[in-house]
């Protein structure tokens, strides 16, 4: 069991899972057992303001933690589990949470959702132009994670699913070896409410199931995708349309 700072203000649960390991249900759950707001990839793209944040500390350039992550109390997922020693430096008296999963089902479940959809946003120069005239926003989204988590983490070497699976082991054991273990929970969400409840020393919710979030089906980054997809063709219809229009009444008159 955890002894957990009970003064108000900064983070009391930093998250050192990798993304895909059960880290919008932990959110979900942490907000719950009042650990709330909850820092996950999801703040990223509801406050576009943040992405100079994550592109300093990605650059290694210095990045006023505290002030930045002054409205939450807890992180999880990508791109804050990056950075999980240095908010262990600012943040002595918070525990680690460190989420894990089955790494073939993780590697799975990366390589059909947020790879493929973040790849895809910056890969294609059409999509680029059009992400450049219409949603900068998330253009920027998709440069931050490419340059944090496909290069900077996995080496450009996502595909070769052997050298990824290494890098999920490796950053599992290195989270143990630098986290005191009085100070580490290595947690499945298919563990349920005890352990996590246990560990922070919080009471189990009544009636309450623990949340099972972000299944494939409702992956959050195809759903942005394919809103900004529907967007763009809209768009270019609707000028193709405007032209065409034009076209016609030059030649009728």
């Amino acid at each position: 069991m955890s002894e957990i700072s009970k003064q108000p203000g900064g983070l009391k649960v930093i998250g050192a899972g990798f993304g895909r390991t059960g880290t919008l249900s932990m959110k979900a759950a942490l907000e719950e057992l009042g650990f709330g707001p909850c820092y996950h990839m999801t703040e990223v793209f509801n406050n576009p303001e943040h992405i100079a944040y994550w592109v300093a500390a990605t650059e290694g350039e210095p990045v006023d933690w505290q002030d930045f992550l002054k409205d939450y109390q807890a992180t999880v997922d990508w791109p804050a589990c990056t950075f999980y020693t240095e908010l262990m430096h600012i943040y002595p008296d918070a525990i680690v949470l460190l989420t894990v999963r089955n790494p073939e089902s993780w590697y799975e479940s990366v390589s059909s959702t947020i790879y493929p959809i973040s790849t895809r946003a910056i890969g294609s120069p059409f999509i680029v132009f059009i992400a450049r005239l219409l949603f900068p926003d998330r253009l920027r989204v998709g440069r931050m994670v490419n340059a944090l988590i496909w290069q900077r983490t996995f080496d450009g070497k996502f595909e070769d699913k052997e050298y990824a699976l290494a890098v999920f082991q490796r950053h599992i054991e290195e989270v143990k070896k630098n986290v005191p273990p009085e100070k580490l929970l290595v947690y499945d969400v298919k563990q349920g409410w005890e352990p996590l409840c246990a560990f922070l020393n919080v009471e189990i919710p009544k009636d309450k199931p623990f949340p099972h979030l972000n299944e494939r089906a409702n992956f959050i980054g195809t759903t942005l995708w394919q809103n900004s997809q529907k967007k763009a063709i809209g768009i270019v219809l609707a000028v193709g349309a405007l032209f065409a229009l034009l076209f016609l009444w030059r030649r009728a008159k």
